[in-house]
């Protein structure tokens, strides 16, 4: 279908939409138009401008050029409730959930009307089946698995009865299973003429959903196409302008065990988190262990208790054969346990720092940023300007905040800041969510050079494919219990997903 044609059959035609920030030009004459019932995927690199756009599509800022169409007539949300108004709902990434309330009052608070407290539980009884995504209204949302936090935001959306749905990284906590149920929920709305603006990482999804792609690249609209008639490398390349480099690895021999935890049980800090259960574990001097499972099975807890943040109160952690339980996160760190936790913003960063600042906030020790009680600051700056360098953070300087950078953009800072320390063991969860093809490939390679060089490195993470991928052995949290790690080579998806539901390494095996 040619553009002209698009454009005279849309449900929603940009054109030219321009937004310019302090030193970056977000979004530069964006145009493309979505039909109804579509799934259409926007694709581009970290800091390509996806996020701006749907922004401001949804009412969250306002363009500084061009102009938006929405069923023929010109569209100007003035703020997200002007969107739902129009028909315009969306799924962010990020969940905006209180745990402590049920799942009716969580969808009340993001309701602008919301009915009475029967008449909604009814609604979300009857809705969530109806699009196969069963959800009890009277649940507390702490307790419900990641997967069923996302059906409390899609149904959200739902009850308004969107003409367009956008959804930014929908599947980046939910197991295979819970992806094409998704999937499934998916293809009801656009069979019944809801349009979906779909923003994802995973290609091989957008492949097997979507049926037409706009690709940015610097917040300029760079090439359009049908994804299911190009492979997953295929549109990587076409985002980042380049040939992806796949991830390679060197054979290195195993040294002697580097970390090693034995028998640690721990209950979590969280109300709502997962208690450790008799977790044992070591890892060697160039390994890599990969540890999978679905989102909220203790690996917050795992990656907490490594880290020195909580202590185990059962069980024993000794790195390099000396025992660190009763060590701090600061004393662990000089002795070269290294951790990057999943959260990003406020547990990895400080949104509100600069680049600058965060460097020095896990790397005053390793890397001598204080002195006699004093900053060196120009030392700081440097390290700051050599973690963006190495790893391609896009931002106009270690000055800027670490809030103003993409989410994927942030991730590349927070590995690269601990990858550039050199450390003995490094610990990191989910070290390429939310981050595009070439950056992902380069974090991995990152991690699988640290390894080269004689470190040790655990990977937490919910993308098997990536734990496939880079690590020497694999085990799976369940239930805040930890299989017995097996060899990755010639693992096959089921036995994964076995282990991912309790079972043993060795009952996998065999």
């Amino acid at each position: 279908m040619t553009g002209d044609m698009r454009q005279n059959d849309a449900l929603m035609t940009l054109e030219g939409l321009t937004k310019a920030y302090p030193g970056v030009v977000a979004n530069d004459q964006v145009s493309f138009s979505l039909l109804p019932g579509e799934v259409h995927a926007l694709l581009g690199e970290n800091g390509a401008g996806k996020s701006t756009l749907v922004k401001m599509i949804y009412g969250l800022v306002k363009p500084d050029a061009g102009q938006m169409t929405l069923n023929g007539e010109t569209f100007t949300p003035q703020n997200p409730a002007a969107a739902r108004a129009a028909g315009v709902a969306m799924v962010f990434q990020h969940f905006s959930l209180f745990d402590a309330l049920s799942v009716a009052e969580n969808i009340a608070l993001g309701m602008d009307n919301p009915p009475n407290t029967r008449e909604l539980a009814g609604r979300i009884r009857e809705v969530s089946q109806a699009y196969g995504l069963p959800l009890d209204p009277d649940r507390i949302v702490g307790d419900l698995s990641a997967g069923e936090r996302q059906r409390v935001e899609i149904i959200r959306c739902l009850l308004q009865n969107p003409k367009l749905l956008i959804m930014d990284e929908p599947t980046s906590v939910l197991t295979p299973q819970e992806v094409e149920i998704l999937f499934e929920t998916l293809r009801k709305l656009t069979s019944e003429g809801t349009s979906i603006l779909y923003i994802s990482h995973k290609l091989e999804e957008i492949r097997a959903l979507c049926e037409h792609a706009t690709i940015l690249r610097l917040g300029v609209v760079v090439d359009t196409c049908d994804p299911r008639e190009k492979s997953a490398r295929e549109l990587a390349e076409l985002m980042v302008g380049d040939t992806l480099h796949v991830p390679s690895r060197e054979p290195a021999e195993l040294g002697e065990v580097a970390l090693s935890l034995s028998g640690v049980s721990m209950p979590s800090p969280s109300e709502f988190g997962t208690d450790l259960r008799n977790v044992s574990l070591e890892v060697r001097k160039g390994e890599v262990l990969g540890i999978g499972g679905v989102a909220g099975n203790g690996q917050d807890e795992l990656l907490a208790v490594m880290s020195g943040e909580a202590r185990a109160r059962e069980g024993s952690i000794t790195l390099a054969g000396d025992e660190i339980n009763t060590l701090s996160p600061g004393a662990r760190r000089a002795r070269g346990l290294l951790t990057a936790p999943e959260e990003r913003l406020g547990h990895s960063a400080a949104p509100e720092m600069s680049l600058t600042e965060n460097a020095l906030l896990t790397g005053s020790v390793r890397e001598k940023l204080v002195e006699r009680g004093f900053l060196r600051w120009n030392k700081t700056e440097k390290f700051a300007r050599r973690i963006i360098e190495a790893f391609d953070v896009r931002t106009p300087g270690p000055d800027n905040a670490a809030g103003s950078l993409s989410g994927g953009n942030l991730q590349k800072f927070v590995i690269g800041r601990e990858v550039l320390q050199d450390p003995d063991v490094l610990v990191v969860n989910q070290p390429t969510w939310g981050v595009d093809a070439a950056a992902a490939a380069s974090i991995r390679q990152s991690l699988l050079d640290l390894a080269h060089k004689g470190a040790a490195v655990i990977v937490i993470s919910q993308d098997l494919d990536e734990l496939m991928e880079i690590s020497d052995r694999f085990t799976a949290l369940n239930e805040g219990r930890l299989a017995r790690p097996v060899s990755t080579q010639g693992l096959s998806v089921e036995e994964i997903g076995l282990m991912m539901g309790g079972a043993e390494g060795d009952e996998v095996a065999a």
